[in-house]
């Protein structure tokens, strides 16, 4: 019974209760199939690969950004499949942009870090690396699981993205996730024929 109500469970006592609970399980649902997904495609905590550091690359370069990654949100943390302009391989999904990010079905651009609330005391923010800039899109799976993002970063606030830029970062997250799909394809197929 996941999505039993709490109004069935107390036989229709709590009406506001009911719908909140709903919403939980609902959540909780979504993201337990969502890093089944994430896991099932074998790609977490794999060696950096050419494709993908040349999305991240084309990202960077496109949008004119100094940070651009392919991130996938794990239970606790966001892992960087690749990266350009940053340092470090993965951070607290606590703190994670793209973990909100993934909770969008298409762009999340967040302009100045700095003045939004959601955001404005977070570390990435208040201290190093200093993000103020932040775009992303969802890297979603053929069953609509979001996995993780691609997006680029700076460290300044920008304006929002006009409408083709917002088009090239939409169609760059396409061709990642179809890469993340290939590479899970050949891999079993590999794997079958030894």
């Amino acid at each position: 019974m996941p999505f039993q109500t709490l109004d069935a469970l107390q036989g229709g006592a709590n009406r506001t209760g009911s719908s909140t609970l709903l919403v939980e399980t609902r959540e909780a649902h979504d993201e337990a199939r969502r890093l089944t997904a994430l896991h099932r495609a074998e790609i977490l905590d794999t060696p950096p690969e050419p494709e993908f550091d040349r999305l991240a690359h084309f990202a960077a370069t496109l949008l004119q950004a100094p940070t651009a990654l392919v991130s996938l949100v794990d239970e606790h943390r966001q892992w960087f499949k690749a990266r350009v302009g940053m340092d470090v391989c993965e951070t607290p999904r606590a703190v994670s942009f793209c973990s909100v990010a993934i909770r969008q079905s298409g762009l999340f651009e967040i302009t100045d870090a700095a003045a939004d609330p959601r955001f404005r005391s977070n570390p990435l923010v208040t201290d190093k690396p200093g993000i103020r800039y932040y775009a992303g899109v969802p890297l979603t799976a053929s069953g609509g699981e979001r996995l993780g993002t691609i997006c680029v970063i700076d460290y300044a606030p920008r304006p929002a993205m006009d409408a083709r830029h917002r088009s090239m970062l939409t169609m760059l997250a396409a061709v990642t996730m179809r890469e993340i799909e290939l590479r899970h394809i050949v891999q079993a197929a590999s794997a079958r024929s030894r």
